[in-house]
C-alpha cells in the first residue's frame, strides 16, 4: 500500500506562484510514473503534468511554460511549481502515482487563483 499526501495549495492572486508537493510513503518498490491532475468545479479531472521513470515529462498545453513538474527520488516526493497563475487554474489538484501495476491517488489540495 502506498499513501500520497499533497500539500502547498492555497489562495493566490493571478500572476502569482505556488509550489505543490506530493509525498509518497509506504511500500514503494518501483515508481513507473507520477503526475498531477486537477479538477475544476463542474469539469472533469484532467492531466496537468506527468513525470515518468524514464522519458520526457508531459505538460498539458494550458500549463506549458508556466508549470514545472519535478521529483526528488531520495525523498519520494514530487513537486509542481506553478508560476504565472491564472484564474482558470483554480481547481483541486491531485497527485497520482503508478507503483508497480497499482495506481494511487492523493486526497487533493485546493488551489484558488483570484483575478
Amino acid at each position: 500500500q502506498v499513501q500520497l499526501v499533497e500539500s502547498g495549495g492555497g489562495l493566490v492572486q493571478a500572476g502569482g506562484s505556488l509550489r505543490l508537493s506530493c509525498a509518497a510513503s509506504g511500500r514503494i518498490f518501483s515508481i513507473n510514473a507520477m503526475g498531477w491532475y486537477r479538477q475544476a468545479p463542474g469539469k472533469q479531472r484532467e492531466l496537468v503534468a506527468l513525470i515518468p521513470s524514464g522519458g520526457s515529462t508531459y505538460y498539458a498545453d494550458s500549463v506549458k511554460g508556466r508549470f514545472t513538474i519535478s521529483r526528488d527520488n531520495a525523498k519520494n516526493t514530487m513537486y509542481l511549481q506553478m508560476n504565472s497563475l491564472k484564474a482558470e487554474d483554480t481547481a483541486v489538484y491531485y497527485c497520482n502515482g503508478v507503483f508497480g501495476s497499482l495506481e494511487y491517488w492523493g486526497q487533493g489540495t485546493l488551489v484558488t487563483v483570484s483575478s
